[in-house]
């Protein structure tokens, strides 16, 4: 069986990184109808679970995207992004 070290002191914090880009995606993916169909709700749902993860452009999209959300809107997305979190 192969043995490495990680040496570099960042390594073990990149797939976080990683994973807040993916998941910023999948929310601009969603704001922009980009193959799929436009959803706000999910693309906030998205941009709020990427911003968590440490995205700070994902933040501001979020914010820019919930001026134009109604509350029951808003309520939902950060509903599903609990459900999101809790499960994964």
């Amino acid at each position: 069986m192969a043995r490495f070290e990680m040496l570099e002191a960042g390594f073990g914090t990149m797939g976080a990184t990683a994973q807040a880009d993916i998941l910023f995606e999948l929310g601009m993916m969603y704001a922009t109808g980009r193959d799929c169909e436009t959803d706000v709700v999910t693309a906030h749902k998205w941009f709020n679970i990427a911003a968590i993860k440490g995205s700070t452009r994902a933040a501001e999209l979020r914010s820019e995207l919930s001026a134009s959300m109604t509350k029951g809107e808003i309520a939902h997305a950060l509903r599903e992004a609990r459900d999101w979190m809790t499960t994964h």
